[in-house]
């Protein structure tokens, strides 16, 4: 699935117009072009959105279809922005974006993952720089977890799109949290310790107590969740596409 197969963006088409043309084999842009599909005045709106983002995507402007796309349907951009997309996680000291703080952020864009620690540079300057940085960024329920502690804690926006994989999990039926996901789909973590968020907070109150150990495994931890959110999002991606567009899927 790409942003070329998306018609939503446009007024008057909705989400079974959409899929009566997928159904119809009007699966992209320039199918659509090539048919005589929808009434005049829906027509020419599509042409027009047509014309407006093949115009954003050679200029890869991200805003453009982060405005354009439902936030549920976000996911649609990432195979066009995959080499920008930054996956990120955090760990905190605890659950309420009210009374906790963020300890460590992980980032792990374009095969390079970096932890921010905090008391060292785990600031809100080099955090929104990895978000500038990005074209889309990508949790698992960050939106209702790792935004709001971010934004809460160290008064971070968000100015660039956001993908939460957990919503994407739920829809092929992935549930149980992120290592849920990781073991219904296989994926490994190369014998790294499960720690839950317990046991985080556990070890960033005994690295404060001077036990650099246990601040090198929770960063182990929290950069294994930011890879691993890559691996499931690529595999999950697919079968959402598959179950979407069925036979007239083009990637």
């Amino acid at each position: 699935m790409r942003v070329e197969n998306s018609f939503i963006p446009v007024r008057g088409v909705g989400e079974k117009t959409e899929k009566r043309l997928w159904h119809d084999g009007i699966a992209d842009w320039e199918r659509f072009e090539e048919s005589e599909a929808l009434g005049e005045r829906r027509r020419e709106r599509v042409l027009g959105f047509v014309d407006e983002a093949r115009d954003a995507l050679e200029r890869r402007d991200v805003s453009f279809f982060g405005d354009a796309l439902p936030d549920p349907e976000l996911w649609r951009m990432y195979r066009n922005f995959d080499d920008g997309a930054c996956f990120f996680d955090i760990e905190t000291t605890g659950l309420d974006a009210e009374r906790n703080k963020v300890t460590t952020v992980s980032f792990h864009r374009d095969g390079d993952t970096k932890t921010l620690v905090r008391g060292d540079d785990l600031t809100p300057g080099n955090v929104s720089a990895e978000f500038e940085a990005s074209d889309l960024v990508v949790s698992y329920n960050g939106r209702r977890f790792d935004e709001p502690f971010l934004e809460t804690d160290l008064g971070v926006s968000f100015e660039v799109p956001h993908i939460d994989l957990m919503y994407l999990c739920r829809r092929v039926g992935l549930t149980g949290g992120l290592k849920g996901a990781e073991e219904a789909l296989g994926v490994g973590r190369d014998g790294v310790e499960d720690i839950d968020g317990r046991e985080a907070v556990r070890l960033w109150h005994a690295y404060e107590d001077g036990d650099t150990e246990a601040l090198e495994r929770l960063v182990r931890y929290n950069r294994y969740d930011t890879e691993n959110l890559r691996v499931v999002l690529e595999e999950v991606h697919d079968r959402v596409s598959e179950e979407v567009l069925g036979s007239s899927l083009e990637t």
